[in-house]
């Protein structure tokens, strides 16, 4: 599935840029009562590239399992008051040992941790979001 057709995603604005990494445009619909990017609205565009990271390293898993997000864990560093992009990663061991195990029982779990930056490089929030993963 293509992240960009979640109609959530595209409600609150959501987009790839053009090096592949999702962004949200700091603008007045995003606001919250200091002006700065809603921390709903960061949450959101960090968990969704946390899906879509999910997706790019077990592409071949397309079609093929139900990922649905167990829990996760959000701090916010800085106020958001610039266009934000989420950077998101996964170790080999993590990505390995999701994989063997989804293999064995077919189901497994596995942690995306990502960081939210603004355009200058400054972290606004990180985040770790549980995925559990099971075969369909």
């Amino acid at each position: 599935m293509d992240i960009a057709e979640i109609p959530f995603v595209q409600k609150i604005g959501i987009a790839r840029t053009g090096h592949g990494t999702l962004e949200l445009s700091f603008n007045d619909s995003l606001y919250n009562h200091v002006q700065t990017i809603h921390a709903s609205a960061q949450f959101a565009l960090a968990e969704t590239a946390s899906g879509e990271h999910l997706q790019r390293l077990f592409p071949d898993l397309d079609g093929q399992v139900v990922p649905v997000l167990r829990d996760s864990q959000i701090k916010f560093k800085k106020p958001a008051n610039k266009t934000i992009r989420a950077h998101p990663s996964v170790s080999d061991e993590v990505a390995n040992k999701f994989r063997e195990q989804l293999e064995k029982k077919g189901r497994s779990s596995i942690c995306v941790s990502v960081e939210v930056k603004n355009t200058e490089n400054v972290v606004t929030c990180i985040g770790v979001f549980n995925w559990f993963v099971q075969k369909i």
